[in-house]
């Protein structure tokens, strides 16, 4: 029983985690409707970014150096939008050739992260950790504050798609961008801060991650990009609140299945989760008309 619960505890913190990354996801695939498979390695990128600021050049506060480090890769997601993967969506209706596109994108920027920072396993600069008890649970203060970090995210997400001008624009492109354009809506801005605020979130995903497992490497994004698919699979995809529904789904399942199976065999529960939805609900458990 003991176990049982400590597993509640480790799926909350992987659903938090999971939580940032499926959203990242789903902002950017509901505005230029194809699938990024470069987003692993955009949190793997972010999350070296942290690592650098925390401990080779500024030797920041792994908190503070989370933020820039965002922030850069929020900058360098844009940067190859408008570079790459714009103009072969333009030159192609088909969302097919970008998928091929984002393939080559990961593989470039997976031997780019190799070139830099070696294949060496790596962990963030951090004040040693206590574990705490907060009720049934036992977690450490970086634990708390990489759930408290989804909560707030999740909450200002959901402000600036309710309640925002911004929000109420990326809505309407996501229903029809055609539309969205007729109606005076500036696209291009839109899929800009919409780059902006998914590279954004692959960077804080990929470096909350590294704080979490408490170690980095260059394939850790790549790894967990397969949970974050069925999380946003299994949510609905496209739906922003079915991917924060579907990450605590997928979080939770995968941990709390270790008590009960071998712990080599958890990302097994996540695949057999995202299977049963494909047959019975392919649009997702939480799907609606509106991909928002």
């Amino acid at each position: 029983m003991h176990q049982f619960v400590l597993s509640i505890a480790f799926g909350l913190v992987t659903a938090s985690v999971l939580a940032i990354a499926s959203v990242g996801l789903s902002l950017q695939f509901g505005i230029t409707n194809y699938v990024n498979f470069a987003y692993g390695d955009f949190m793997a990128l972010g999350a070296f970014f942290s690592y650098d600021l925390n401990n080779l050049y500024l030797h920041l506060n792994i908190w503070v150096a989370l933020v820039f480090g965002s922030l850069l890769m929020g900058i360098l997601a844009v940067g190859i939008n408008r570079a790459l993967l714009s103009p072969f969506a333009r030159k192609f209706d088909k969302p097919f050739y970008v998928l091929i596109v984002t393939f080559g994108l990961s593989l470039v920027i997976l031997n780019v992260i190799y070139s830099f920072w070696g294949a060496n396993i790596r962990s963030y600069r951090t004040p040693v950790q206590y574990v705490k008890h907060v009720g049934p649970f036992l977690l450490t203060i970086n634990q708390m504050i990489v759930m408290a970090i989804a909560v707030v995210l999740m909450l200002l997400v959901h402000v600036l798609l309710k309640t925002t001008r911004l929000g109420k624009s990326m809505r309407a492109m996501s229903d029809n961008a055609s539309l969205a354009m007729t109606s005076g809506i500036d696209t291009q801005r839109i899929t800009t801060i919409t780059w902006f605020l998914s590279g954004t979130m692959a960077g804080l995903a990929g470096t909350v991650l590294g704080i979490s497992e408490g170690n980095l490497t260059p394939a850790s994004g790549e790894l967990f990009l397969f949970v974050i698919f069925a999380a946003v699979i299994v949510g609905g995809v496209g739906s922003i609140y079915g991917a924060m529904a579907g990450a605590l789904i997928i979080g939770l399942a995968t941990e709390v299945s270790a008590s009960f199976i071998n712990a080599s065999y958890k990302l097994d529960v996540a695949f057999a989760i995202l299977i049963l939805t494909l047959l019975f609900k392919p649009s997702g458990v939480f799907a609606r008309s509106g991909k928002a």
